[in-house]
């Protein structure tokens, strides 16, 4: 049988074809135009990240800045502003401590307007408190007080009183001895924690003010000197109380004698609270009968300070009744006439001038002199 041939064409069309389409040109077209956007995606995505990396960089310090000056600023406001309150809870060896701080720049930073501390010494009630608050009304910017009572005593003072909370973390003072002494540098370390008071005086509950604020306020602030008392006593009640066990810190020479009623100026009173080379000595080797609170101060001062100290106190005290404690005023004793002995009878040293402004407060004064102080301050003693 003869093999049968196929036509060329027809041979062809019994093969196996391939498939080979050409790739579609808009596909490429898509796939390009991604790549693209993806290189530029990425490429915008380094810079990006950088760009915020390094903003990030630079503000992050710039408002770090911002608000460390805010809080430094606040905590410099903190740090000047005076306490609240006169309650606390630090106890006497923190107390001193903190109080001892002393700025190296005499300079102050801020507008400081200095004050006057008037701290009361007192076993509790203050009876005279109508006359003081008549003396401080009107002057809030130029004064602050404290007041160290018996430890369980509970004013009563309301709300709209200079003297409202104003007890300072007290503990038992005992006439003559050192607890007495404690009592004083406790008052001045709590008052010293308003950097703004620059006079501190110590006052009684049974002292007056013998002038209007604004005499006082300037005859203190512009002193070139504090006022306290520091003397030389050759009498048994003076040298005579000397215990020789104080050498070498104190020496029969330097021994001195004084008022307890003083009045100092900032410089001093740091001095006083942060004394630890004295206190010892006088805690140990100055008891009844000798009476470490007429001694301590004055002894100290006149030895560490001299020039810096007037070697007289601005409390008038009546010792001519004799007996160990001065005499006490009643209703029966206030006159003008009595007053005016006290505020015009004197003569004294100021800033290294003759003066007749020598005293500024008095005292004892009962509770009964309350109603007649109150009928002549407005014509004798210059306030309302």
């Amino acid at each position: 049988m003869l093999a049968r041939v196929l036509p060329l064409e027809e041979g062809k069309d019994l093969l196996p074809r391939a498939q080979h389409k050409p790739f579609p040109l808009r596909i490429i077209k898509i796939f390009l135009l991604f790549l693209s956007l993806g290189v530029v995606i990425s490429v915008l995505s380094v810079y990006t990240t950088r760009y915020f990396d390094v903003k990030n960089v630079i503000l992050q310090p710039r408002l770090g800045l911002i608000q460390q000056c805010f809080t430094e600023e606040n905590e410099f406001k903190r740090w000047i502003k005076p306490p609240s309150s006169s309650k606390h809870s630090m106890n006497d060896e923190e107390l001193f401590w903190r109080a001892s701080f002393v700025p190296q720049l005499k300079k102050y930073p801020h507008k400081r307007v200095p004050k006057v501390a008037f701290m009361f010494l007192t076993r509790g009630p203050l009876p005279l408190s109508p006359l003081w608050e008549r003396f401080f009304e009107g002057h809030e910017e130029y004064y602050s007080i404290y007041i160290h009572s018996l430890p369980n005593y509970k004013d009563e003072f309301k709300s709209g009183s200079v003297f409202y909370q104003r007890q300072v973390p007290s503990q038992v003072a005992e006439w003559g001895k050192m607890s007495m002494c404690d009592a004083e540098r406790r008052l001045l370390a709590n008052a010293l924690l308003d950097l703004s008071n620059e006079r501190f005086v110590l006052v009684s509950e049974s002292c007056i003010p013998l002038h209007n604020f604004s005499i006082i306020y300037q005859y203190l602030i512009k002193s070139r000197t504090s006022f306290v008392g520091s003397f030389d006593d050759p009498t048994p009640h003076g040298r005579g109380r000397y215990n020789s066990r104080m050498y070498p810190e104190v020496t029969l020479a330097q021994w001195r004698k004084g008022a307890q009623w003083f009045e100092v100026n900032r410089e001093l009173a740091v001095k006083l609270v942060s004394d630890t080379k004295y206190y010892p000595k006088f805690k140990d080797y100055c008891r009844p009968a000798c009476y470490v609170d007429e001694h301590y101060f004055p002894t100290m001062l006149s030895i560490e300070t001299p020039n810096l100290i007037a070697n007289r106190t601005v409390t008038y005290v009546d010792w001519s009744r004799g007996g160990a404690h001065p005499a006490t005023f009643g209703k029966g004793d206030i006159t003008e006439a009595f007053l005016k002995r006290i505020i015009e009878g004197q003569k004294c040293l100021y800033n290294g001038q003759p003066s007749s402004l020598c005293f500024l407060f008095a005292r004892k004064f009962a509770p009964s002199a309350l109603e007649p102080l109150l009928n002549i301050t407005n014509t004798l003693l210059g306030f309302s």
